[in-house]
């Protein structure tokens, strides 16, 4: 004789709905605004209650669809109040799905067992066990999301790895409840107790495979990242060179031509000669002092950049004692310089007027603390996320790695960088610790 199971009160699955994916949102939305975060969390949890109360005694063949839009609201919740992109959003709320399907299950199982004859679940003491396995479950949950987010909030989950999210998390919801709807398969059971243990264990092994796929995505992620900041770095490294030879040949060319000067005034000549010759001079020591800031590397990324300005019409203005730069690695100073100038420059390139093509330099020391400032005039809005902000070239899976590699590089220096933009200026601060502080 079959032994049915009883089935989950509606209530308690849309408690468990409406909690999974309240986690989702607190560990993902950049600024939970009180308000109105309570007004949509209010909304969702009265229709999330609705909907599956309403529904609760359609056919068994109207079942799917009932869960499908179950997961259609918390995917519609998640949205509204998170602020991460569609797939990003599918690809979470497949997850927590899941996860409400295992704390429902899990709690109606022990439940189920406590007070077997309390199959309704509305009575006294089932309230409080539910709350408190629900806290416990979803306590559990929220800690795994915050740690899976740690290193970034922005999955950028792939069609492909949406897809296959998608489809793990149909076959487990299917594994895990086909027997209440058939015991004709090598997969179903009869018997209660049975039951609830297959879609119990089937809910948490799912859990777990979703979450190793999430691993792997991330893993992906960081891995596609340092590939393009190492890019980045040789990039950096081979232009350095580069860099090295330019200057070492004008260098030679000045050389060369101061002699020449000195031949030349030696001559008698015409005034007119002579004042171009004085020009000449002028242009040449202006020149020579541009560079000399007390390193070598800066001397050389420098001189590169400000021929290249010059061409452009950008105005580069350089304050610098690049002395203070000693303690940094050759490598990280090319990194840190190279990039940010590249972008100041790329930024002037863009305005049509040439008097707001302005570039600003500083290279300090503040009490124990180096500071660096790479300022530059730009026209139009800047979105930031995580701190940066964010390119707007439309190829953005290969572009900007340029500040993220200036900041794990001020990160391995114990500094500190941060981007400002007011008054039409793009601010870029660092603040890196001096090894001879006291």
């Amino acid at each position: 004789m079959i032994e049915l199971a009883p089935d989950i009160p509606r209530f308690y699955t849309a408690i468990a709905e409406w909690l999974a994916w309240l986690i989702v949102v607190l560990v993902f939305a950049r600024k939970v605004r009180c308000v109105r975060f309570v007004a949509v969390a209010g909304v969702a949890l009265i229709v999330q209650a609705a909907w599956l109360y309403l529904t609760n005694d359609l056919p068994v063949g109207f079942w799917l669809p009932v869960m499908g839009v179950s997961v259609g609201l918390m995917f519609a919740f998640i949205k509204a109040v998170a602020g991460i992109s569609l797939q990003d959003c599918a690809y979470h709320c497949v997850r927590a799905f899941i996860a409400a399907e295992f704390a429902a299950s899990f709690e109606w199982q022990v439940q189920y067992f406590i007070w077997p004859h309390e199959a309704s679940g509305a009575f006294l003491p089932g309230v409080p066990f539910l709350v408190g396995v629900y806290a416990a479950t979803f306590g559990v949950f929220f800690v795994l999301e915050r740690q899976f987010a740690e290193h970034g909030r922005k999955l950028n989950a792939s069609t492909r790895e949406l897809v296959s999210a998608i489809a793990m998390g149909v076959a487990v919801f299917a594994l895990s409840n086909l027997s209440y709807v058939t015991i004709a398969t090598p997969f179903s059971s009869a018997y209660g107790r049975e039951i609830m243990n297959i879609r119990t264990v089937v809910d948490l092994g799912g859990l777990a495979i979703l979450y190793a796929h999430y691993t792997m995505c991330r893993e992906h992620r960081a891995e596609s990242e340092v590939a393009a900041i190492s890019g980045v770095l040789r990039a950096q490294s081979a232009q350095y060179q580069t860099y090295k030879e330019s200057v070492e040949i004008i260098n030679q060319k000045h050389h060369d031509l101061k002699h020449q000067i000195a031949a030349l005034r030696a001559e008698p000549d015409a005034a007119a000669r002579e004042a171009f010759l004085d020009d000449m001079e002028r242009k040449i020591s202006v020149h020579e002092a541009q560079n000399k800031t007390g390193n070598p590397i800066l001397d050389t990324i420098l001189t590169s950049k400000s021929l290249y300005c010059r061409s452009e019409g950008i105005s580069l203005t350089c304050v610098a004692d690049g002395a203070l730069l000693d303690f940094i690695d050759a490598m990280d100073i090319c990194v840190l310089f190279g990039n940010a100038l590249d972008n100041a420059i790329e930024s002037s390139e863009k305005l049509a007027d040439e008097k707001k093509r302005l570039i600003c330099l500083t290279v300090a020391r503040q009490k124990d603390f180096l500071i660096i400032k790479i300022e530059n005039y730009f026209e139009g809005g800047v979105d930031f996320h995580d701190g940066l902000p964010v390119t707007t070239k439309t190829d953005s899976d290969y572009h900007g790695y340029g500040l993220k590699s200036i900041r794990a590089m001020v990160k391995k220096y114990d500094g500190t960088m941060s981007v400002e933009t007011s008054d039409g200026w793009f601010v870029l601060n660092l603040l890196i610790p001096l090894p001879d502080a006291s």
